[in-house]
């Protein structure tokens, strides 16, 4: 067909967008809704690893008892900490290490290069480097501390008190490089133009980042931090390799929880219920991140 002439079939032309979406539609119906439907569920059942053919139904006992728990409780608070934790460091870091990397200098690109390493680094392999480093007889922690004179911990993975700042160092130094891959390639769309103009007029560094840089980066910032608190919410290989939730709770996230009541205590109803609240807490946050870039876009107009 020639550029410019009519279409034979408008109908078919028509159905055409929606014929390309259908095996993406079909692939997240079988592959994420069905499954999402059974986990609810299976979250007003009582069902065990056991027999589970076998349903009985409950209604809300399971988050009743859920709510009704000081260690479920517990475990949202902990969630909650090392989410907002992961968020603020590691773009916090990223953001400090975009702009450094942002800079002209000797040795740029291979200094880009070296930032990424640590995000293609196996969960499985940093759990047991950091392990190691946290060791309270052999790990480079503790022998550094000694060396500076300070009081070296016991193993920090074996005290509740310092378990959960250990995984969280972990956790940082694995994500934040990518924070600050996606925050450089924000900085390359950066006009230059409005950069020299600003220090023309007499800015300053800070003074050009706020009113220049921050600007055009915010909407990218935005969506790395619902990835990253989304992805936060649902680590699980990291802890459990390091911690499994312990000591005494003090890294039991919502995902260590719903792990040990599905597949240790063997309780399929209460692990979909602990799920399901997982689930709630994310499309909430999701929602008022939509709310917030619509918020931003309308002021921007």
């Amino acid at each position: 067909m020639t550029p410019g002439a009519p279409i034979d079939n408008p109908l078919a032309f028509r159905w055409t967008p929606y014929a390309f979406m259908a095996p993406v539609v079909l692939y997240l119906l079988v592959f994420d809704f069905i499954p999402l439907l059974n986990e609810l569920y299976l979250s007003f059942t009582s069902t065990s690893l056991l027999t589970p053919a076998i349903h009985k139904w409950v209604g809300l006992e399971n988050y009743r008892e859920l709510f009704g728990n000081t260690d479920f409780l517990h475990s949202l608070w902990i969630t909650a900490v090392y989410t907002i934790a992961c968020v603020a460091l590691a773009i916090g870091i990223g953001l400090g290490a975009a702009l450094l990397l942002d800079a002209p200098f000797a040795g740029r690109a291979v200094a880009r290069v070296l930032v990424t390493l640590p995000w293609a680094a196996p969960p499985v392999a940093v759990a047991l480097i950091f392990t190691w480093i946290y060791n309270a007889q052999y790990g480079v922690f503790n022998h550094a501390q000694r060396l500076l004179g300070l009081e070296a911990f016991e193993n920090w993975l074996d005290t509740p008190q310092h378990a959960l700042a250990a995984i969280l160092i972990a956790t940082i130094w694995q994500i934040f490089p990518f924070a600050s891959v996606v925050i450089l390639a924000a900085l390359q769309g950066v006009p230059k133009e409005l950069r020299e103009s600003a220090a023309l007029d007499g800015a300053g560094a800070w003074d050009i980042f706020v009113a220049v840089v921050w600007p055009t980066i915010r909407p990218t910032v935005m969506i790395l931090a619902l990835f990253i608190t989304i992805w936060s919410l649902r680590r699980f290989d990291l802890i459990w390799l390091m911690t499994q939730g312990g000591p005494i709770g003090s890294t039991n996230t919502l995902v260590i929880d719903l792990y040990r009541r599905a597949f240790v205590y063997r309780d399929l109803g209460a692990g979909a219920s602990v799920g399901m609240v997982g689930l709630s807490i994310a499309f909430v946050i999701t929602m008022v991140h939509h709310r917030l870039s619509r918020r931003y876009e309308l002021q921007a107009r």
